[in-house]
């Protein structure tokens, strides 16, 4: 009896699963309205009997009268039926299963918390590994994919410091200063957090492929919006940034220039209430930088990863021991006010010619 039981619940799970992976691969959708959908319809069955004109009616928008938002996802292909997406998303989950690949919703009591508070949290994450603590405190770092030998240096050694405090970094696995962040971070044995603009199994640059690997040997996990299969593209990357930042009680902008990508995850750290650092080994007065513009505007300039335990209240060695006994620092207040109420991701978005993707 009991079988059947969990068999029925794994059936119900499974629908409601499929029925989101359907919304996901519906075209030319934000991820709001994706989530709106989900929200309106809640089963397959509802979702079979919707046009593109229906989805209209719904979203309050024509498809093909807005461009700026159909940049943010694939564009409304001729001939399209539900069906269609309900072929690929079976494909998503076959694809998923096959490459131990899982997956959470926004709707799943695993979802990240921090990520569910935003203005856009993704409808579906596809991740390898372990989800993070949601009682454990993450830090962002990115920055430029051509960084000085300095800032390199100082993106190694700071996540090395905040993993032996017993604080993980996320960041995007990118070349350069996210790729640094994380090594130092993994050295140090701390879960390491990379966020991915392309399915897990299209890690990209594919020289990091084995620093992922790493990443999820250390109990870190890596994560994407995006399913299987898909190959990373322009207007991923900074759509991937609000998810790094989201995931973090603050950002450290480690080196950027004036059109770097990480300067949009600082804008989304900021619209997300979220602490926001420059790092000191940045401000270079020899060119533009993205640093100096920051901290003119009030970001906070620092040189160590000690800095920013002191701002949380954190005792480096009373909390890493406590993080090794698999406990909390019971003086640790971790809580974040308000939420992602800042401009919308396709304003974002329409800046993406600009920035170094």
């Amino acid at each position: 009896m009991n079988d059947q039981l969990n068999d029925q619940l794994n059936d119900q799970s499974n629908d409601r699963l499929m029925h989101n992976l359907v919304i996901q691969r519906i075209p030319g959708l934000t991820v709001n309205e994706k989530n709106l959908l989900s929200q309106k319809f809640e089963c397959i069955d509802d979702l079979t009997r919707l046009s593109k004109e229906d989805i209209e009616q719904i979203i309050k928008r024509n498809f093909n009268n807005n461009k700026s938002i159909s940049k943010l996802s694939d564009t409304w292909p001729r001939n399209w039926n539900i069906e269609k997406s309900r072929a690929l998303a079976q494909e998503d989950f076959k694809t998923a299963q096959r490459q131990g690949i899982k997956i959470v919703t926004l709707f799943d009591p695993d979802y990240p918390p921090l990520l569910r508070e935003i203005y856009d949290p993704p409808l579906i994450l596809f991740y390898r590994g372990v989800l993070p603590n949601p009682e454990l405190p993450l830090v962002a770092m990115v920055g430029t994919r051509k960084p000085s030998s300095a800032a390199a240096a100082k993106a190694y050694e700071m996540a090395g410091d905040f993993g032996r405090s017993g604080i993980p970094v996320v960041s995007g696995l990118a070349l350069g200063i996210d790729a640094f962040s994380h090594r130092g971070n993994v050295d140090a044995g701390a879960p390491s957090i990379a966020v991915l603009g392309s399915g897990l199994d299209q890690v990209y640059p594919s020289s990091n492929r084995l620093l992922a690997q790493r990443i999820l040997n250390k109990g870190g996990a890596l994560l994407s919006e995006y399913p299987p299969q898909q190959s990373p593209r322009k207007w991923h990357f900074p759509a991937r940034n609000r998810i790094i930042s989201a995931l973090a009680r603050g950002t450290i902008i480690v080196e950027a220039p004036l059109k770097s990508g990480a300067l949009i995850t600082a804008d989304f750290a900021l619209q997300q209430n979220r602490d926001l650092w420059v790092c000191s080994v940045g401000l270079n007065p020899n060119r533009e930088s993205g640093n100096a513009k920051l901290a003119m505007d009030g970001a906070k300039v620092i040189e160590k990863a000690e800095q920013v335990l002191e701002e949380w209240g954190i005792d480096r060695n009373t909390y890493s021991a406590n993080i090794q006994d698999g406990k909390l620092n019971p003086g640790f207040n971790y809580n974040i006010n308000g939420s992602f109420k800042g401009s919308s991701l396709a304003f974002s978005l329409a800046r993406k010619l600009e920035i170094e993707v």
